[in-house]
């Protein structure tokens, strides 16, 4: 029953947020439309950034569970817009808030995940060194992040899929060049 209750206040805030801007949402918005009290509601919740905080996390582990390998960074970044876009205003009420901090760190969460996870799958039997290797880390999570920052900042109207497409077109052979230069021998 206690997961039944949180997961339906957090569908009331995703409700609630596809309807109006973040600062318009109270706790009592959130209480009357779930049906619960408001003592239900910080049983479960610090406040509503608590609240954005939990849903976002929630989010990007349903990603990272989706992905527990990354053959091709475009598959999870795929994810990412695919999840944003399945709630866009909902989103984009956060991402234009005072509390577009908690969506960023769920962003770069998701980006480092994928550069992780991607990296170690191309790198296997290959050393580089820690250094290197975290260069190269937070140069794609740079890319990725900043990306879909430039396309949330446009209010999803971008058309980032064919964007992305072309930049890993772009890129073919970048990553290899920088690997084969980073190996160590």
């Amino acid at each position: 029953m206690a997961n039944f209750t949180k997961k339906a206040i957090e569908a009331s805030f995703i409700k609630l947020l596809t309807e109006r801007p973040l600062s318009q949402i109270t706790v009592k918005d959130i209480v009357t439309d779930c049906g619960i009290n408001r003592n239900t509601f910080y049983y479960y919740f610090e406040d509503i950034p608590k609240l954005i905080e939990t849903v976002v996390e929630e989010d990007a582990a349903a990603i990272i569970q989706k992905y527990p390998t990354v053959d091709n960074f475009g598959d999870c970044l795929e994810a990412v817009l695919d999840s944003a876009l399945s709630k866009k205003r909902a989103v984009l009420h956060i991402y234009h808030s005072i509390n577009r901090d908690i969506y960023e760190m769920y962003l770069w969460k998701v980006c480092d995940y994928a550069i992780e996870a991607y990296l170690s799958t191309i790198l296997r039997g290959r050393k580089i060194n820690e250094i290197d290797l975290d260069i190269m880390k937070n140069y794609l999570s740079s890319l990725g992040f900043g990306m879909i920052s430039n396309w949330l900042r446009n209010n999803m109207t971008d058309d980032i899929r064919t964007s992305l497409a072309r930049l890993m077109d772009i890129k073919k052979g970048t990553l290899k060049e920088m690997i084969d230069r980073f190996e160590e021998a």
